[in-house]
């Protein structure tokens, strides 16, 4: 169930760690302006490649309430809607700012001046965007941005014009450079100095080992639990056995299946993922450290297992506490949710789950290609939660034992 529990996540989450290039989106793109603006921005939403502009369906061209209609019904994320007159307002506002500008230096240039130019103010034009009710605000605020910046730089552009045509095409025009002076170079830096690009498979396997792993919590209480009902603690109580001697049994015995769980689904990144179309798994040359981390966490998890297991003494009560408790210390511990997208204090709590201790040792690794040093702090605490649940056990265990 772990190996399916990896496979079915990884390929769904496959497509957020991809360059949105390579998949592709398709909008309803209403043109109701017809001008040289959304000329623009029809050709700039043509030429990006994960976008594919809809303008019409069935050889007829889209309107705004069939477009809103099918955005609305699910069959489409997006919807623009470009306003009528939108070309003609925008180029009637550059060519009176222009006016103005030259009306500054009339003293040397007012042969110049533009005539024929309204000056009756421009009504506020709305690039409306319908989005299905689904679509996450990231992805709506990533569209925002896209048009925003879009629409700015054929502004920019269309004002280069309106000078060029009202002063002459002059060399000194020419020579401006129109090219965005600021860019932007998108580095993944890791602990080793290398060039890390995080995928898919590296994130998932980290995250969906450590749940499978920390779910050995509820076979081994309801173990433990058993054997007490069964009677089979009574008679071990009347060996020379102690408590601590029966724990380091059933604890090396669960070690030994969570790294055997580690080892198949390490297998599984290597071998049988790219078979499935998903990236291969980097282990980075840290394969030691990674069952390090396997190792520590899966002693976490056997340390919490005991410890219910010892507490509680019907399987009513340490199965659905047990599998509540997984899935909270995953919640909170970043498996579902990464923590940095949490609030203030869920990123507090989250450094008391285990799971996040053991999650961060494996992103280290994996992803930071870090050394022993930059993760002995997550094994410390994995180990010394092992060490604490155990004595705690063996301590109720020995108390309740007096009574």
């Amino acid at each position: 169930m772990p190996i399916v529990l990896v496979v079915t996540v990884t390929l769904i989450q496959d497509a957020t760690f991809k360059s949105v290039s390579s998949s592709s989106i398709n909008i309803l793109l209403v043109d109701q302006d017809k001008g040289k603006l959304s000329d623009e921005i029809k050709k700039s939403f043509s030429e990006i490649e994960f976008l594919q502009p809809i303008s019409e369906l069935d050889n007829v061209p889209l309107t705004e309430d069939k477009a809103r209609l099918l955005v609305a019904s699910g069959d489409y994320q997006l919807a623009v809607v470009i306003p009528e007159g939108l070309s003609d307002e925008l180029q009637n506002q550059i060519d009176k700012n222009i006016t103005k500008i030259l009306e500054e230096f009339e003293g040397t240039v007012d042969s110049l001046k533009i005539s024929g130019v309204e000056e009756k103010s421009p009504s506020n034009k709305v690039v409306k965007l319908y989005f299905d009710p689904i679509t996450q605000e990231t992805f709506r605020s990533s569209v925002i941005f896209a048009v925003d910046k879009l629409v700015a730089s054929i502004e920019t552009k269309s004002i280069y014009e309106a000078f060029e045509k009202e002063l002459g095409e002059s060399e000194s025009l020419k020579s401006f450079n129109r090219d965005n002076f600021v860019k932007y170079d998108q580095i993944n830096p890791s602990l080793s100095g290398e060039l890390v690009l995080p995928n898919s498979v590296q994130h998932n396997i980290p995250a969906w080992t450590l749940f499978a792993i920390f779910f050995m919590i509820l076979p081994l209480s309801l173990n433990l639990v058993h054997e007490k009902g069964q009677g089979t603690f009574v008679r071990l109580q009347t060996t020379p056995i102690n408590y601590a001697t029966i724990i380091a049994g059933k604890a090396f015995l669960f070690l030994l299946v969570s790294l055997l769980q580690f080892t198949l689904i390490l297998l599984l990144g290597l071998y049988v993922f790219p078979k499935l179309g998903l990236p291969v798994l980097d282990l980075g040359g840290h394969l030691g450290l990674l069952y390090l981390v396997a190792l520590s966490s899966g002693l976490a998890a056997i340390g919490l297992g005991v410890l219910l297991g010892t507490v509680f003494s019907s399987h009513e009560q340490a199965a659905p506490f047990g599998a509540v408790l997984v899935v909270l210390l995953a919640a909170i511990g970043g498996v579902w949710v990464p923590v940095f997208a949490m609030p203030d204090t869920m990123q507090i709590i989250a450094k008391i789950s285990p799971m996040n201790w053991g999650l961060e040792a494996f992103y280290d690794c994996f992803l930071r290609k870090g050394s022993l040093i930059d993760i002995l702090p997550e094994i410390g605490l994995l180990i010394g939660f092992f060490i604490s649940t155990i004595v705690i056990a063996i301590l109720y265990y020995e108390k309740k034992k007096a009574v």
